[in-house]
């Protein structure tokens, strides 16, 4: 359990605990999306077991991208009582579209994680 959420943190391959599951970081600022290895470089586990298998990752990003959400809204209406919702909203949408290169990422490493073989 440990290795897995260290495994999730690092974005290592969750087999070995030492290859990298990404090749390149995405970055919000180069509008570039973080890119795959195929196999891990240290073992050769396959981190894509099948077409579609990231299908259910993006479950794995809606719920992180909910929890955000409503995190961002208790911080700002109760930390920061701005009252205006709307202005709330526009801070939520902001948040979102700067968090969906890290969503992505994090989503697929958990979803890895989870359906380790």
């Amino acid at each position: 359990m440990v290795d897995a959420i260290l495994n999730v943190c690092k974005g290592t391959c969750p087999n070995c605990n030492s290859g990298s599951i990404f090749k390149q970081k995405g970055l919000f600022y180069k509008m570039r999306m973080p890119k795959m290895y195929e196999h891990c470089t240290v073992c050769n586990y396959k981190f894509e077991k099948e077409p579609g298998y990231f299908i259910g990752a993006m479950y794995v990003s809606y719920m992180l991208t909910v929890g955000q959400a409503v995190g961002v809204y208790l911080i700002f209406s109760y930390l920061f009582q701005i009252g205006n919702n709307f202005q709330i909203f526009l801070i939520i949408i902001a948040t979102m579209i700067g968090l969906s290169f890290f969503n992505m990422r994090i989503s697929r490493t958990i979803w890895i994680n989870l359906f380790k073989t």
